[in-house]
Formats: structure tokens, sequence, C-alpha cells
């Protein structure tokens, strides 16, 4: 018989040289949504504590949009059992990842500053003004141009982009460990700011420099949830937490800002989506001081928070691709429920193995 040609043999070693980085790429995935997966149980258990040590109560746990999670979870476990379903299950998982961290996030975050620590608005406000940052001659140069005021909404509006648009890019991509990453440097960055933010409270821009943030020309929407919400949790008059009614009430670092940046790094390597990832997310940079009543040193914190936990999602990726947990490289052995078998199987075969050759008779 006549061997194959040479460009032949080629084109079957380069694709299984490709299959077999595809397997490790989904390995590594498989890892990392793992991980991901403790850190929505890390949160879940912060929220009880939180609501154990407080007088705060939760409500809303049946709505609509909390169901949602669960439902896509289950959903992706159940699609990572067929090849063809792999792209929607990691999009889905993926979702029901960070629809479980917003479900802890926003009670967290209240319960956060019903600490009541020392209020941080004049403190900001000259850090703004060391920066040579003037925050009130901002605001009146967009009010001056209400024709900018329409753009400022909208791009504000864009954090909504990402959640979305972030999973399913990647997912139905196939860009499984990005998306992974992404989910995990966003975790991370929400808890820094939570945690940043109930330590070092601040109303908001409106509150400190006296100017109105409901005009007949403008409303700063994203201010106007904090702005009632703070004082009533401060003086103890909240205490009762809607989970589906929870506005946005974190203002030093800015998550806009951070999520812009967050959005720009994961879906960099998609060439054609550079320029429309540079304006929606460079709006919303410029829109959030305005629209959020935040100081500018909450934009410049967000950012650095971003970039903090970018690389720490890379790091732990690194540490993950590296472990020593004993995954087969066929193409249905990596899935989470195999990773946590297995891993249940190191912490209690391996012992009894030892135990096993101690004991063993010798010849």
């Amino acid at each position: 018989m006549f061997s194959a040609p040479p460009f032949a043999r080629a084109n079957c070693a380069v694709k299984e040289q490709l299959r077999l980085v595809g397997h490790t790429e989904r390995r590594i995935a498989n890892r990392l949504q793992l991980v991901n997966w403790s850190l929505v149980v890390g949160w879940a258990l912060a929220l009880c504590v939180g609501l154990a040590v407080t007088t705060f109560t939760l409500e809303g746990l049946m709505t609509t949009e909390v169901v949602t999670a669960p439902a896509l979870a289950v959903a992706g476990l159940w699609l990572m059992r067929w090849g063809w379903g792999e792209r929607p299950a990691f999009t889905m998982l993926a979702f029901a990842q960070m629809g479980f961290v917003t479900i802890c996030a926003a009670p967290l975050s209240y319960i956060g500053l019903g600490a009541a620590m020392p209020l941080q608005d004049a403190r900001f406000a000259e850090l703004d003004r060391l920066l040579g940052l003037d925050w009130p001659a901002y605001f009146h140069f967009a009010m001056a141009h209400p024709e900018l005021l329409l753009y400022a909404k909208f791009f504000y509006a864009m954090i909504l982009v990402p959640a979305f648009c972030v999973p399913v890019v990647l997912g139905l991509m196939g860009q499984y460990i990005r998306l992974q990453q992404f989910v995990m440097a966003s975790t991370l960055a929400l808890c820094v700011v939570i945690v940043v933010s109930s330590l070092l409270p601040a109303i908001g821009t409106y509150f400190e420099f006296g100017l109105p943030s409901d005009t007949e020309l403008f409303k700063a929407n994203g201010y106007g949830g904090q702005a009632s919400d703070i004082p009533m949790l401060r003086d103890g008059a909240l205490r009762a937490l809607n989970i589906v009614k929870l506005g946005g009430i974190l203002t030093f670092p800015s998550f806009h800002a951070a999520t812009a940046l967050l959005s720009i790094w994961s879906l960099w390597s998609i060439w054609w989506l550079r320029p429309a990832l540079l304006v929606l997310n460079g709006g919303m940079l410029v829109a959030t001081p305005l629209v959020g009543g935040h100081y500018f040193v909450d934009v410049i914190a967000g950012v650095s928070v971003a970039a903090l936990t970018i690389q720490a999602s890379k790091g732990l990726t690194a540490v993950v691709a590296a472990s020593p947990l004993a995954v087969s490289t066929q193409p249905g052995s990596a899935t989470p429920g195999r990773l946590v078998a297995l891993a249940f199987a190191a912490m209690f075969v391996r012992p009894f193995r030892r135990n096993m050759s101690r004991h063993a008779i010798r010849p």
C-alpha cells in the first residue's frame, strides 16, 4: 500500500496537535470553573454571615430574577454532557456564576454600608483637587452642552453590555479560559470594591458640592439610589432588603470604571471588536462621574482595581494550569463533575494506598 503524501501527513499532524491543544484548554477552563464556583460559595457564605450578625433581612428570593441563575446552571451542566452543547454550556455556566455573585453582592454592599463608617466625601473631593481635577467645572460644562447629556446616559448604561456580551462572545467562540478569567476578575473586583466602599463610604459629588442631581435637563440616575439609600442605611432606617429592588450604591472605587477595563481586556483578542470596545467603554469612563455622581478618584481607583484583579486571574490561571490534579486528556473526561470526583478521590484514595504500602508483605 502507498503511504500518505507528505502534505496529507503534515495536515493530519496539525489537526492532531490542534485537538490536543483544545483538550488542554478545556481542561484548564474546567479547573478555573471550579475555582469560580468556589468563589460563588464564598459569596453565599459571606452573605449568610452578614445576615446572621446584623439586623438586615432579605426578601425577594423566589422571584424570576433570582431563580434564573440556578436554572442556567442546571441547563449548562446538562449541555456539558454533549459535545455539541459545549459552547452554549460554558456560556450558560458563566451567566449562572455572575448571576449568583450579583445576588449575593448587592445585599452585601448594603450590609457593609450599614456599618456607618465615617463619610469620606470631603477627602475624595480634596484628592480630586490635588490632582488638578475640577468636578464642578466638569458638571457645569455638561449642563452648558445639553446635547451631550443624552450620550452621557447612554454610555453610563453600557455597564449592562459586558455582563451579557462578554459571556456570549467568548463562550460561543470557544475562548473558555478567557471567559472564566473574566468571571474570576469581575468577581474579585466586585469583592474589593464592596470591602473598600464599606470602609471608606461616600455619598457622592452632588452631595459634597451641593449641586442638583435632578434638573429639567438632566437626572443623574446612577446617583439617585445611593443618595437615598446610604443615609437610611447609616441611621438604621433601612434594614429590609429586597434583592430585586436594590440599586447601585458603590462610590469608591467605581465598579463602572472597573467593568470598562475588564470588558476591554476580555475581548481585546477579537480584533474587529476593538473599535467598539474603546468607544463604548471609553464613553462609560467619561460619563461615570456625571451620571453616577462619582469623584474622579473613584474612576482612577476602579481602573486600578480592575488591573490588579486581571493580573490576579492570570496568576491563578497559571497556578491552576500547573496543578498536579490528575485529569484525563480525553474529550469527555474534563467536566466539572468529574473534576470534583477526582479531587475527592485524591483526598481519600491516596492515603489509603500509602497505608496499604506500609503494611504490604515484602519478599
